[in-house]
């Protein structure tokens, strides 16, 4: 049987998905508890840790623009003729995932943590770029690929509430100040991310090449270009990657995304610390209080249908609004103290999970539409420029909210190691939430407002591109259609569909 025809089964799905639970948790865990555990065990200031996880962030995202490629051409070396162009990074990761557990050693020094982590987060691009690429590999049917995904998202899900359950509990049993918490529960965690990634490799294939093709490949030199070929070839790919941004409705969704996940890690970052030194609480609430997370499981199939019947902007509203809302309600709790603290932050928390969960939903299921707005313009399909594009911001706003919050702390005057700390740190950390998250969520809520694209938009756009492929007359376009592409481009309508000049808009060779 040909593997592209092999059954996906229930099994198939959730042995592909367990690399997800590394992908879900780790970074999960990272987000909330690693400023932390460097500014509390490790003896490192908030600049230093924060400076730690941005740097090994930037690296990341450069490693990503590259990895996808290197895949694709890993049939050029015997390991992967032998394993899979894809499937050998499964299996050559798996061990590597034992590295996660060198984060959360304790008293070691800021050249020891920038390795190990620029390390893990190598390793974890170098699993999860090929992996994301496997239900490609095994089947063209879309119901197949949709119950991997579906698979995938679930054990995400999983992933992301074990990372803020288990801290908790481990806290609970082993004490608020000992860093053997950290330690036991990053040796947990990263046996499981290794077992996890090998059964995907043991679960998952790739397709069919022929024995002429394979020979091809082992045979390929590799082509010797000029250095004038490679700054153009350089040269290009920075165009194209920047004619993403004439894309109007791009424009706002990459606004929209970056300003609303920046915000969320920021929230991260500065959770535990509220938790601790501004409400005299302890880590395990604050690791409890983050496990409402799991809230995000069910959510996803409500949200499905909100997508539908609401749009996507209505839904990001939602949501903005939302944690807008709990986070003046976390602020409200440190001023007002109330009797009943951990009821009063359970329900913030639960509802602040909710809006999380939204935040996260809406994005990557905009995105799959923002690739037609695109063809509109230039008549090609570049999902793969768009995809590198939001993959790059997304991984540098990361390091770039994680850096600022670690800054802004020690410019507050954050003592670390100490078991409180000064008023003005205090009201340092209060601000990042009441300022910074609100800030960036109040962005991204009024980008949302003017964000148009929607099934109803996007089937008028979808039915003139094919109108216009089926050699219809530009001419002929119905007004209330030239209205809305002409809202969704941010192009006259004379202007598309091969009517702009070369200067109006980078072409790009990208398929």
């Amino acid at each position: 049987m040909p593997r592209m025809n092999k059954e996906i089964s229930l099994k198939t799905s959730v042995g592909f998905g367990l690399t997800d639970m590394m992908g879900g948790g780790a970074f999960t865990i990272i987000g909330a508890w690693l400023l932390f555990f460097f500014t509390t065990f490790a003896g490192l200031t908030p600049v230093e840790g924060a400076s730690i996880i941005a740097i090994a962030r930037i690296v990341d995202a450069v490693v990503s623009l590259f990895m996808g490629s290197f895949s694709d051409n890993f049939f050029k070396f015997k390991l992967g003729r032998k394993y899979g162009r894809r499937r050998f990074f499964l299996l050559l990761g798996a061990p590597l995932m034992l590295v996660y557990v060198l984060l959360w050693v304790s008293g070691m020094n800021f050249f020891y943590y920038l390795l190990t982590y620029l390390a893990f987060e190598i390793i974890a691009a170098m699993v999860l770029i090929p992996w994301e690429t496997l239900p490609s590999e095994m089947t063209t049917d879309f119901d197949k690929r949709t119950k991997l995904s579906t698979a995938r998202m679930f054990i995400s899900g999983t992933g992301t509430f074990l990372a803020t359950f288990i801290p908790g509990q481990l806290f609970g049993v082993l004490g608020q100040d000992s860093p053997t918490a950290f330690l036991i529960n990053g040796a947990l965690f990263a046996v499981i991310f290794a077992i996890c990634v090998f059964i995907s490799f043991r679960s998952t294939w790739e397709r069919e090449v022929s024995p002429e093709t394979m020979e091809q490949f082992a045979h390929q030199k590799k082509e010797q270009k000029s250095f004038a070929e490679n700054v153009k070839v350089i040269t290009q790919t920075l165009v194209d990657f920047a004619s993403t941004f004439k894309v109007k409705s791009f424009r706002k969704h990459l606004l929209i995304y970056i300003c609303s996940m920046t915000a969320k890690d920021a929230f991260n970052a500065v959770f535990v610390f509220y938790c601790v030194y501004a409400l005299n609480s302890t880590s395990e609430v604050a690791a409890n209080l983050l496990s409402f997370s799991i809230i995000g499981l069910p959510g996803a199939i409500i949200y499905g249908f909100l997508m539908i019947k609401m749009g996507p902007a209505n839904l990001a509203k939602i949501s903005y609004s939302t944690m807008i809302l709990c986070v003046f309600g976390y602020g409200a709790v440190y001023y007002f103290h109330p009797s009943n603290l951990i009821l009063t932050l359970g329900i913030i928390s639960f509802v602040y999970q909710i809006g999380r969960s939204m935040l996260e939903f809406v994005p990557w299921n905009v995105f799959p539409f923002i690739p037609d707005v695109d063809e509109m313009i230039t008549k090609e399909r570049r999902e793969g420029i768009f995809a590198s594009v939001m993959t790059f911001f997304r991984k540098s706003s990361v390091a770039l909210a994680t850096f600022l919050v670690g800054a802004i702390l020690e410019g507050g005057g954050f003592v670390q190691k100490a078991t409180t700390q000064p008023e003005r740190a205090v009201h340092t950390i209060v601000g990042i939430m009441l300022i910074g998250v609100v800030g960036l969520l109040l962005v991204a809520l009024i980008a949302a407002f003017t964000f148009k694209l929607n099934k109803e938009t996007h089937s008028i756009l979808v039915d003139e591109i094919s109108r216009l492929k089926n050699n219809g007359r530009k001419e002929d376009v119905n007004p209330k259609t030239k209205e809305v592409v002409e809202a969704l481009t941010g192009y006259k309508y004379e202007k598309l569909w091969g009517g702009h000049t070369p200067t109006d808009y980078p072409r790009s060779k990208a398929n």
